[in-house]
């Protein structure tokens, strides 16, 4: 299974110069708790990621630091030059780096570095849920053959 066929396609970014209190009512707006910070690449008509900010960031970063966040970008407290996953890599191996780096969530991009997505656990565990529903249906349908052939 390629990273590819279960990655969510439709990304919420934003500009490293954004404000952050801009940022956090984004995820706040779309109910999310991660953003890839992007910077355009005029020469692929695409966007790149540069880092990624969490409301976790946020809350640790700022909030617990009694830091004001009006004052704040996205850059001064984004996670810079984040570990991103190719489209065409096995779901395996992108799991591999996200255990290694203790995530939950990873850039997706194509070949030329253009972003497409986002590969979250909750992305392999739906993709494995439905593996696994495909395992049991074959063993339910099995014993139903079974049943109607007879002894």
């Amino acid at each position: 299974m390629k990273v590819g066929d279960i990655c969510t396609r439709n990304v919420v970014t934003v500009p490293e110069l954004d404000d952050l209190t801009a940022a956090a009512r984004l995820m706040r707006k779309k109910h999310i708790g991660y953003l890839v910070v992007v910077e355009p690449n005029a020469t692929e008509g695409t966007v790149m990621p540069v880092g990624v900010i969490t409301d976790r960031d946020i809350v640790v970063r700022v909030i617990a630091r009694e830091t004001d966040a009006r004052s704040l970008r996205v850059g001064d407290v984004m996670t810079r030059q984040p570990v991103i996953t190719r489209e065409d890599y096995s779901v395996s191996v992108a799991l591999h780096y996200m255990r290694e780096i203790g995530v939950r969530r990873v850039p997706v991009v194509n070949q030329a570095g253009g972003l497409v997505g986002v590969l979250s656990l909750d992305d392999v565990l739906d993709a494995l849920a439905e593996e696994l529903m495909d395992v049991a249906s074959s063993i339910r349908r099995e014993l139903k053959v079974e049943n109607a052939i007879g002894p």
